[in-house]
């Protein structure tokens, strides 16, 4: 793994995931209660001893660059390291990544200078495990050009993923991005004999848009091929002259690229048993250490939730919730199906105080509130007796306060709800 060097692509500007995008870039924005998205594929790489990673990055980088820098530091007495590429102005090129195959050309000076062979494309905002040791054996065993990492998926799907078609010993022979004819889907049927899967129906399989390129490879395609994206145009023209295998990954994996797909992934979080687990000790999630207390829970009741460090809640009720660090929730609120990303600090006695005298609401939840179906991004400030219910069972719309993205509320960071306001 010495001579693998890991790429992760950090997304444009996260345009389905606005407004928690507004103020940062989508590998930054916060998950399960105290990690970010980005912390996903780094750990990802840790797991399987890859020490050389490269993070590409251009819109509100700000706080993504704080937590990668806060977060990661490696020894040195290692040839290890965690590089931020952010967007930049050359000589040559004056332009902003204009797709993935772009962002790693603007880039491929740098990747041509690393003692690797083998270099592996991450995205920064998928949710998954991988076990990028098999992937990458796997990958030198077919001795392919190119690997894709795929997921077997039901026909009913495949209109919303690039669909590939392999032949029996699983090189791909066809790409085709998001394919919608009753025709065409006939056409790119997968066989149950070249999967060697025991779930039947998983006959389409999709790219997760996750690659492994022979360096060489991935430098002579960029060179001569001015396309802008991976999946859709640099990929599919190789497959006639390169050898491009699929790598079947049936675990789980979830591109959170949406409101919708984000919320629910947060809300399986808290499940008894999440289809993404947290709590895998063989293979960690690794973040920032903040060095938060213990949270403070008086006379709550609790159902299906997770509540994160150095959050204080009084007498309130949650049910299928997350709660982030640093949440303050006060008493008699009534949270379901919420995710609350929490503070990045906590207010002292000065600052309460002049809230009070400004009627400002103080960080957190007030007291008799009720939120259901909705995302409260970091430093929220909710005053008492808030109802955040979507009453008139609005699917999307904007306010200066809020935004509801498919039915779900949600309230941007720093953002103040006054005193009785119902949404």
């Amino acid at each position: 793994m010495k001579d693998v060097l890991a790429v992760i692509l950090g997304g444009g500007r996260g345009a389905r995931l606005y407004p928690l995008t507004k103020f940062r870039a989508k590998p930054a924005v916060p998950i399960g209660g105290k990690f970010r998205l980005i912390d996903i594929p780094i750990s990802n790489c840790l797991h399987w001893n890859i020490r050389k990673i490269m993070v590409l990055t251009q819109f509100n980088t700000a706080s993504l660059h704080r937590h990668i820098a806060q977060s990661y530091r490696f020894d040195g007495f290692s040839d290890g390291f965690l590089q931020i590429l952010a967007a930049q102005q050359t000589i040559e090129d004056s332009n902003w990544y204009q797709g993935t195959a772009d962002a790693v050309r603007k880039n491929i000076h740098y990747i041509a200078n690393q003692k690797a062979d083998t270099v592996v494309i991450l995205s920064g905002d998928q949710l998954y495990r991988i076990n990028l040791h098999d992937f990458i054996r796997y990958h030198k065993e077919s001795h392919a050009d190119i690997t894709i990492a795929v997921k077997p998926i039901q026909r009913e799907l495949a209109g919303d993923f690039g669909i590939l078609q392999i032949n029996d010993q699983r090189r791909i022979i066809r790409f085709v991005e998001k394919p919608k004819t009753a025709a065409l889907l006939d056409e790119l049927f997968t066989p149950d004999a070249y999967l060697g899967l025991d779930e039947k129906k998983l006959n389409y399989i999709a790219s997760m848009g996750i690659y492994i390129f022979k360096k060489e490879v991935l430098i002579d395609l960029l060179k001569h091929n001015v396309k802008e994206d991976f999946g859709r145009e640099v990929i599919p023209d190789a497959i006639a002259g390169s050898q491009v295998f699929a790598y079947v990954f049936n675990d789980y994996w979830e591109d959170i690229g949406t409101i919708k797909a984000f919320f629910e992934a947060n809300l399986d979080f808290a499940n008894p048993i999440p289809r993404f687990d947290f709590y895998n000790e063989t293979a960690p999630i690794y973040t920032r250490k903040r060095f938060l207390p213990g949270s403070k829970i008086e006379n709550c009741e609790v159902h299906y939730s997770l509540i994160s460090e150095g959050s204080i809640i009084e007498g309130s009720k949650l049910t299928n919730t997350v709660i982030g660090i640093r949440s303050v929730i006060h008493g008699s609120s009534y949270l379901e199906r919420v995710v609350m990303m929490g503070a990045d600090f906590y207010e002292n006695l000065e600052e309460k105080t002049e809230n009070m005298h400004c009627q400002r609401p103080p960080v957190g939840i007030g007291s008799n509130c009720i939120i259901r179906n909705a995302i409260l991004d970091k430093n929220v400030r909710v005053g008492d007796g808030v109802r955040i219910l979507n009453e008139k069972g609005l699917v999307n719309f904007t306010h200066d306060r809020y935004n509801i993205v498919d039915g779900i509320v949600v309230v941007p960071k720093d953002m103040e709800i006054p005193a009785g306001f119902i949404i």
